[in-house]
């Protein structure tokens, strides 16, 4: 009633929770309905591979699921990531490029080609976020610009609004 669809660990910057606290969390939420969305390293996403598998629940990985730029087919947490959208278990949330990009502003070339990657794999499993307030940025993000990459990154109109709308309305049910 009062809106809320998730929970997230941030386990990538630290914080009060820790991973043995997903599963039970999880359980405790999936009758609602809800997600659990996580932004964590590479190596604890691969570590707690299982564990992320198996949950009762979406899993919503932040910030393009820290997949390294580089990555694609064959590499082992884009294959893991994709596979769990693919099976409708997960979402990636693309949101973030700030964080990893190199080129940086406004078009962020260095992370157009995992996004569209993401969004092929997937179109349904992806949602756009701008991540504000940018709580790790000195230089604040143009939120505009963030967008106008996440409507180059999907191209179509279609898919846009797959993105933009009709994902986010499922996953967040509204």
């Amino acid at each position: 009633g009062a809106g809320i669809r998730g929970i997230r660990f941030n386990l990538a910057l630290g914080s009060v929770t820790s991973v043995e606290m997903i599963e039970p969390l999880a359980a405790h939420i999936a009758s609602r309905g809800w997600n659990v969305q996580v932004n964590m390293s590479n190596n604890d996403v691969l570590t707690n591979r299982d564990l992320l598998s198996r949950l009762p629940v979406p899993v919503v990985f932040d910030h393009f699921g820290r997949i390294p730029l580089n990555a694609g087919n064959g590499h082992l947490l884009f294959d893991l990531i994709t596979d769990l959208m693919k099976r409708g278990r997960a979402y990636v949330k693309v949101s973030g490029a700030y964080l990893s990009s190199k080129v940086g502003p406004p078009t962020f070339d260095d992370v157009r080609p995992l996004a569209k990657a993401l969004i092929q794999a997937a179109p349904t499993q992806v949602v756009w976020g701008s991540d504000w307030p940018h709580p790790t940025e000195s230089h604040k993000p143009n939120d505009a610009q963030l967008l106008d990459c996440l409507c180059e990154w999907a191209g179509v109109d279609e898919l846009r609004k797959t993105v933009l709308v009709d994902n986010p309305a499922r996953l967040y049910q509204f």
